[in-house]
Order: C-alpha cells, then sequence, then structure tokens
C-alpha cells in the first residue's frame, strides 16, 4: 500500500476520534449514533495507523507531500 495521508490529516482524524471518544464515554451521544461514531472513530485511527485511506484511491485523492527528492 502506498502512503496517501499527509501528517495534518492524521492529526485531524485522530483528533476526531478523540473527540468522539470523550462523547461518547460522558454519555453524550448515545444510542445508534454513538454505535456509528464509534465505528467510525475506529476507522480513522486503523487508517491513522497504515497512513492509507482506501477511500482516498478509489476517488484519487492524496494528502501526503510528493518527495521531489528523486524527481532531480
Amino acid at each position: 500500500m502506498k502512503k496517501n495521508m499527509g501528517n495534518l490529516d492524521r492529526i485531524v482524524r485522530v483528533a476526531v476520534a478523540l473527540i468522539i471518544a470523550v462523547l461518547y464515554f460522558s454519555q453524550i451521544i448515545t444510542g445508534t449514533l454513538a454505535t456509528v461514531l464509534l465505528v467510525l472513530g475506529g476507522v480513522f485511527v486503523a487508517t491513522n495507523l497504515v497512513s492509507f485511506c482506501p477511500l482516498y484511491t478509489l476517488v484519487g485523492f492524496s494528502t501526503c507531500p510528493v518527495n521531489n527528492s528523486s524527481a532531480s
């Protein structure tokens, strides 16, 4: 898998996952919404760990900076 997530994207995903976790454990979100958001937070953490987002591949998007050092 080729990395397609930049550092800012990874930071934002972890922040969103943490916010979801805090909202869940403080019982601000409950029920089906909580379950859906927890799964989404889990996906954010998983994609963050591997720096690869399959959805980005489908739409041809990447937030990973291009390494131009070998292009010279």
